[in-house]
């Protein structure tokens, strides 16, 4: 919702009423964007190299964030 609306986010961080939203340009992995899970609209994509890199503990970086949204965008 607001600035934000129709643009995609990966969630990096998640707990009951918030997620972290990262895009790898405007909202970097350093400063994800927090946001309460009720303005966000979720979708079906799942980027498993992501999902796995957070899960394992390593570290994302903001080229991993931007590619994997450009395949995504690619799939629309």
């Amino acid at each position: 919702m607001g600035r934000d609306s129709g643009m995609y986010f990966i969630v990096v961080e998640a707990d009951e009423k918030y997620v972290s939203l990262v895009d790898g340009t405007m909202r970097k992995v350093e400063r994800p964007k927090r946001k309460k899970i009720k303005h966000v609209e979720m979708t079906e994509f799942y980027i498993e190299s992501i999902a796995e890199k957070i899960t394992s503990g390593k570290k994302i970086s903001n080229q991993d964030v931007k590619k994997a949204l450009k395949e995504v965008r690619k799939n629309i």
